[in-house]
């Protein structure tokens, strides 16, 4: 069992930063592939990019490549979503998300979610 809750979100300018974090509990969090999703209002939820179990792998939308970067610390049960060159379109809410052994796109693929994190870029 794995539980998550995000923090980090907010207002910011067009072209400005933040930080994202993903704090997990379970004993066995190091073995799950993390990925960040997104919802804008009356959108589908989105793939924003994954994470391996190990860090040494990673995987993001071509919407965000370039401009956003995921880590994580297994030490510290936190996965980091480091967003920069933020746009208006970034605006949503933002999903963490648990997986064994996937950090892709498929939304199916994910047994644990959490509650979201709010991020708003003004223009």
């Amino acid at each position: 069992q794995v539980q998550l809750v995000e923090s980090g979100g907010g207002l910011v300018q067009a072209g400005g930063s933040l930080r994202l974090s993903c704090a997990a509990s379970g004993r066995t969090f190091s073995t799950y592939g993390i990925a960040w999703f997104r919802q804008a209002p009356e959108k589908e939820r989105e793939f924003v990019g994954g994470i391996s179990w190990s860090g040494s792998s990673t995987f993001y939308a071509d919407s965000v490549k370039g401009r956003f970067t995921i880590s994580r610390d297994n030490a510290k049960n936190t996965v980091y979503l480091q967003m920069n060159s933020l746009k208006p379109e970034d605006t949503g809410l933002y999903y963490c998300a648990a997986a064994s052994a996937y950090y892709g796109s498929r939304r199916l693929e994910y047994n644990y979610w959490g509650q979201g994190t709010q991020v708003t870029v003004s223009s």
